[in-house]
C-alpha cells in the first residue's frame, strides 16, 4: 500500500509539472497574443490617422485643380495676344536678320580690302627699309673712304712725299689688292714678332737654371715614386699571404666548430673573387638534414649558431681578453643551447665571457650572475649574485 501511496504521488507530481508547463506556455502564448493585439491597435490607429490626413490632401488638391481650372480660362485670352505679338515679332526678326546679313557681307568685303592695303602697305614699307639700309651703307661707304683718304694724305705729308710723284713712279702693273694684302701679311709678321726685349737673355738665364732644378725636382719624385711602388707591391704580396693565412685557419676553425654545435653537417668559408684584396666572402652552411646553401637562406636559430661558429673560429685565431655575447642564444631550442653552453664552456678557459640572456639553461654555466631588478617603480637596482659562494650557501 505504502508503494501505491508513493507511486500515485509521484504521478501526482508529474501531472503537477505537465499542468505547470501547460500553463507556462499558455501565459507565453496570451502575452504573444496581446502584443499582436496590441501591436494590429497601433497599426489600426496609424491607417486611421493616414487615412484622414489623404482625405485632407484629397480635399485640398480639389481645391486646388477647381482654382487652376479657373485660372486656366481667364488666361486664354492673354495667350493668344501674345501668340500673334510672336509671329509679328517673328516676322520683324526675319527681315532684321536678312538685313544684318548683307550688312555682314558688305563688312567682310570691307575686311578683305582692308587686309589687302594693309599688305600692300606693309611692302612698301619694306622696299623703303631696303633703300634705307642700302643708302646708309653707300654713306658709310663713302665716309670710309673719305676718311682713308685722309689719313694716307696725312701719312704722305708726314713722309714729304709727293702724291703725282708716287702715281709718275708707279708700276703699269700695280693692284691695289695684293699690295693691301702684301702690307697686311707684313703688318702681321711684325706684330707676332712683338717689342724689343733687351732683358731676354737674363729670362733666358734664369728660366734655365729653373728648368734643371725642375729637373732634379722630377728626377726625385718618379725615385720616390718608384719606391712608394715597390713598397706597395709588397705590401700587397704580405697582403694576400696573411689574407691567405687567415681565411684558411677561420675556414678550417669553422669547418671544426659548426658540427660541434649543429650536431652534424659542415660549414666552410668561399672566396667571391679572385684577387684577394678586393674579393669577399661568403658563408656557406648545411645543417644536419639540409643542403648546401648560403647563410642568407637560414634560419634565424641557424643564422645565430653560424655566426657563434664563425666567431669562435675567429677568437681561436686570435683571443681576445674576454667576449660579450648580446642574447645570441635568443633564438635557439633547448637542444641548441645545450651545444652552444657547452662551446662556451670549453673556450671559457681561454677568454672571459660575458653574456646577456634570459635562458635558464645558459645561466647555470655562468660563475657569476648579475640583473636589475625594480622593487619601486622608476628606481632600478643591480643584483649580484656568486654561483659558488651561492652554491655553497645552500648547501650549508
Amino acid at each position: 500500500r505504502r508503494e501505491a501511496l508513493v507511486k500515485r504521488r509521484d504521478e501526482l507530481r508529474l501531472q503537477v509539472n505537465e499542468a505547470r508547463e501547460t500553463l507556462n506556455r499558455q501565459r507565453s502564448q496570451t502575452h504573444q497574443v496581446a502584443l499582436q493585439v496590441e501591436s494590429m491597435r497601433t497599426a489600426h490607429a496609424s491607417l486611421v490617422q493616414n487615412l484622414e490626413r489623404a482625405r485632407s490632401q484629397l480635399s485640398q488638391m480639389q481645391q486646388r485643380r477647381d482654382e487652376l481650372k479657373h485660372s486656366l480660362g481667364n488666361s486664354e485670352a492673354p495667350l493668344q495676344e501674345q501668340r500673334e505679338q510672336l509671329e509679328v515679332k517673328l516676322s520683324e526678326r526675319a527681315q532684321v536678320e536678312k538685313v544684318l546679313g548683307e550688312v555682314r557681307r558688305g563688312l567682310e568685303d570691307v575686311d578683305s580690302q582692308l587686309r589687302e592695303k594693309e599688305q600692300q602697305r606693309h611692302q612698301a614699307e619694306q622696299q623703303v627699309q631696303e633703300r634705307r639700309e642700302s643708302l646708309n651703307q653707300a654713306r658709310l661707304q663713302s665716309q670710309e673712304v673719305h676718311v682713308r683718304r685722309q689719313t694716307l694724305e696725312e701719312q704722305l705729308q708726314e713722309d714729304e712725299l709727293d702724291l703725282a710723284a708716287l702715281f709718275e713712279q708707279m708700276p703699269a702693273e700695280a693692284d691695289e689688292r695684293s699690295w693691301h694684302e702684301r702690307s697686311e701679311s707684313l703688318a702681321q709678321r711684325i706684330q707676332r714678332l712683338g717689342p724689343i726685349n733687351l732683358a731676354a737673355i737674363d729670362e733666358y738665364q734664369e728660366q734655365s737654371e729653373r728648368l734643371k732644378y725642375l729637373d732634379e725636382q722630377h728626377t726625385d719624385i718618379s725615385s720616390s715614386l718608384e719606391t712608394l711602388e715597390n713598397a706597395i707591391r709588397k705590401i700587397d704580396r704580405e697582403t694576400r699571404t696573411r689574407f691567405k693565412e687567415t681565411f684558411d685557419k677561420v675556414n678550417d676553425g669553422i669547418k671544426e666548430l659548426f658540427p660541434r654545435l649543429f650536431g652534424g653537417g659542415h660549414a666552410y668559408l668561399e672566396l667571391t673573387g679572385e684577387d684577394l684584396l678586393d674579393t669577399g666572402v661568403t658563408v656557406m652552411a648545411r645543417p644536419p638534414g639540409k643542403r648546401n646553401s648560403s647563410i642568407h637562406l637560414l634560419s634565424g636559430g641557424e643564422k645565430a649558431l653560424t655566426a657563434v661558429a664563425m666567431v669562435f673560429s675567429i677568437f681561436q685565431l686570435n683571443p681576445a681578453p674576454f667576449c660579450m655575447l648580446d642574447e645570441v642564444d635568443a633564438p635557439l631550442d633547448d637542444a641548441n643551447v645545450g651545444r652552444f653552453c657547452e662551446m662556451v664552456k670549453t673556450m671559457s678557459d681561454q677568454v672571459q665571457f660575458i653574456f646577456i640572456t634570459h635562458n635558464k639553461i645558459t645561466m647555470e654555466i655562468a660563475n657569476q650572475l648579475s640583473g636589475v631588478t625594480m622593487h619601486e617603480p622608476g628606481v632600478s637596482r643591480l643584483v649580484t649574485v656568486d654561483v659558488e659562494e651561492a652554491a655553497q650557501l645552500a648547501a650549508v
